[in-house]
Order: C-alpha cells, then structure tokens, then sequence
C-alpha cells in the first residue's frame, strides 16, 4: 500500500505560520478580535463599566462625599450580601431559567439563623452547615420538580417564593423578630471585620499572581492541542493590569476602614464560580444547555443533571446571601429578604450582561450589577430623595440593560447569518 508522506513546511512556511499566530494571539490580534466582537453586537461588560463610570461622575458632581473612601467602604459591604444571592441567579440564568424564590430563600435562611443561635444556642459552624443544608435541599427540590414533572421555572420558584416567606414568619413566631448579639461571630464578620493593610496588598499580589498562572496554564495547554493561544506578552500585561487596578482600589480604601472580610468572601465566590463556569466540563455544559438544550442533550450531556445543579447553586448562595444579611442587620424579621432583595438580586445579574436568554453571561456580571444599584442606591440617599426616585432609576437602568441584551442579540443573530 502506497502512503504519501506530507511534506515537511519549510522555514518560510513556518515563518508565516508562526506571524498568523501571533496576529491572533498577540496585543495586536486581541484588539482586532475585540473589534470584530463589538462589531458583531457582541459588546461583553464595555456597557456596563461605560454605565458605572457615567453613574459615578453625576452622584460625584452632585455629592462629593459620594467617591469617598468611607461611602464606598460601606458600599462594598452593604453589596455582598444581595450580591452573592445574584451570584446565584446568574447561574440560573445561563441554562435560561429563572429563580423568583431567592428572596425568601434569603429570608428563610435568616430565619435559622437566628432561631438557632439565638434560641437553641447552636455552634457557629452548625448555624452555617445548617443554612448552607437548607439552601442545597431547596435546590435539589426545584431541580427534581423541573425534571420529573416539566413546570416551569417561574411556576416552582413563585411557589417557593410564596410558600418560604409563609414558613419564615411560622419560625420566627409571633415576635416577628430576633436579635443576633453583637459579640456573634457573624455579627463581627459581617459588620467589624476588616483585613490588615499589610495582608490587602499580599491578597492584590496573589490575584495578579493567581490569574497570571492560570492564564500561562491555559495558554500552554491550549499551544499543546495545537490551537491558537494568548501570548506571554499578553498574560504578562492583564496581571500586570489587574495588579495596578486592585493595588489603587485596595490603598483608597484603606484610607477609609478598609477592606471588609465580608466583601472578600463575596469576590472570593465569584472567583470560585468563574472559574467553575471557564475552566471546568461542568461549567461548558452550563453554556451548552443554555445555548441548546436539544442539542446539549445529543452531545452526551446530562442536561438533567445541570438543571439541578444550577437550581442547587443559586439556592444555596440565597441561603448564605440571607445568613449575611442577618449578620449584617445583626437581627432576623419578617422583612428579611422581603422587599427589594428579590428585585435587586435578579436585575443585579441582568444589568451586570447575563442574558435572559441563556448561554452568555459570567460570575463578574454580579459583582457589575450589584455595583452599580447599590451605587444607585447610596448616591440617591446622599442626595436625600427617598426610595421612590431608587426604583424609578434602577427600574430604567434596568431596561436598558435588557434592551440592550436584546439588540446585540439580534445584531449576533443577523451578523452570523450574513
């Protein structure tokens, strides 16, 4: 049997092949992708960092203690508890389903907070194992509700919305409401906790340091398969860029308390889920039921499976979202997670660029969008208006973002048709 051997490229060959390369992979390529993305409707988080910066100049040219080292402390930590409920949603949203139960899950969860280390003198890390226990069972029921039985998402979860705020005023009695005491390890974490200045800026390395490895790792693995992959250069230069904008953001803040312990767990999570969603087969099979539930399915995907686990997850991070919340509040009521939680969580991971329709989206798109109407919310009380003008803003803030959504997705729809 005749076999024909390919033949070996020369060094001109090779030359050319390695300048293609390096115009996809280099600086010059990534700016070029960047372009051919936001030509295609493709626009990423650049609307909402446009947004936020715009918010910030007027409530700054409108209040100059807004931008203040000791507003944004309190912003960062009156962000985290609401923000990691968003977390959740965001999960949720990438297989396009919803979750209107986060609220009360949130307030539920307070509830056993407090009945449990108040009135039954529970340890602290029975408290968390048993909030944390709560929210996954919750999950897992909406999971096998959703799988078993097909009602849909909004169905269950405003079931469960209804159903969790009804069994939260039944735990917490006839009082209504339960202090937590100040000496709590919760209430301190949540309230005093503070890292050193010194440990801030190892923490700033270590994520320049952490996202610097992860990305060379990346990039190998990628060189080995044979596909195109970013250069040094530009591994170098997004640490480098991440090292300079968390060591400015971490030295403002310490002029103020500094950074709150409760705000470092909240981007510690995000980070956890990021890098579960980019870099994990679970997390592809999230964007993969998202985008194509049938066809996930013919991939060998358990799409069943991702289901519940997504319900699970954002479950468990409303349950932890209220034990922070009560921390934070140092008490449990009958308006814990009641009110606008429900509402700011969901618009949070909406205006922070997680599609409604599934598939696009990442963790960051919590911390944007919580950001962004605690901004709203902080600015507006500075400028003493009352809660009315707040939702009037958020509310067109957010349908901006989801028209915007909106049209770059029919823009990527029409752009790849073409």
């Amino acid at each position: 049997m005749n076999t024909k051997t390919q033949p070996t490229p020369g060094p001109l060959a090779l030359d050319l092949q390695d300048e293609r390369l390096q115009d996809r992979t280099g600086l010059r390529g990534q700016y070029k992708a960047l372009l051919d993305r936001t030509r295609s409707g493709d626009l990423g988080v650049l609307p909402v960092i446009a947004g936020l910066v715009v918010i910030w100049a007027v409530l700054q040219a409108l209040n100059p203690i807004f931008l203040s080292p000791a507003n944004l402390v309190n912003l960062a930590m009156e962000s985290s508890a609401v923000g990691i409920i968003a977390l959740g949603i965001v999960s949720v949203l990438l297989v396009a389903q919803i979750d209107l139960s986060v609220g009360s899950v949130s307030g539920l969860a307070a509830a056993v907070v407090a009945v449990t280390s108040v009135n039954m003198g529970w340890p602290v890390w029975l408290v968390i194992l048993a909030t944390v226990a709560l929210g996954a069972a919750v999950g897992w029921v909406y999971g096998q509700i959703f799988n078993r039985f097909g009602v849909p998402s909004f169905v269950i979860t405003l079931a469960g919305l209804l159903g969790f705020l009804g069994l939260q005023l039944y735990i917490l009695g006839a009082k209504g409401s339960i202090n937590l005491p100040f000496d709590s390890a919760l209430v301190y974490f949540a309230q005093l906790a503070f890292v050193p200045v010194w440990l801030s800026y190892v923490l700033v390395t270590a994520a320049a340091a952490g996202l610097l490895a992860t990305d060379y790792f990346h990039a190998r693995a990628r060189r080995n398969a044979g596909l195109s992959a970013m250069s040094l250069q530009n591994i170098a230069l997004r640490a480098a860029l991440l090292l300079i904008a968390l060591g400015v953001a971490v030295w403002y803040l310490n002029q103020g308390r500094g950074v709150g312990w409760m705000f470092v767990f909240f981007i510690a999570l995000t980070l956890i889920l990021n890098y579960m969603l980019k870099r994990t087969k679970w997390g592809r099979s999230v964007y993969a039921v998202g985008g194509n539930p049938e066809a996930a399915r013919r991939a060998g995907i358990n799409v069943q499976a991702i289901y519940t686990s997504v319900f699970i997850t954002c479950s468990t991070l409303a349950a932890v979202g209220g034990l922070l919340a009560a921390a934070r509040l140092a008490a449990a009521n009958q308006g814990s997670g009641t009110g606008d939680v429900n509402l700011n969580a969901i618009a949070a991971a909406v205006i922070g660029g997680t599609s409604l329709f599934g598939g696009r989206g990442s963790a960051f798109a919590a911390i944007l969008g919580i950001v962004v109407i605690q901004s709203i919310s902080s600015g507006l009380t500075l400028l003493n208006l009352d809660s009315s003008f707040r939702f009037m803003v958020t509310g067109v803030v957010l349908l901006l973002a989801v028209t915007l959504d909106s049209v770059s997705r029919r823009s990527r729809t029409s752009h790849g048709r073409a």
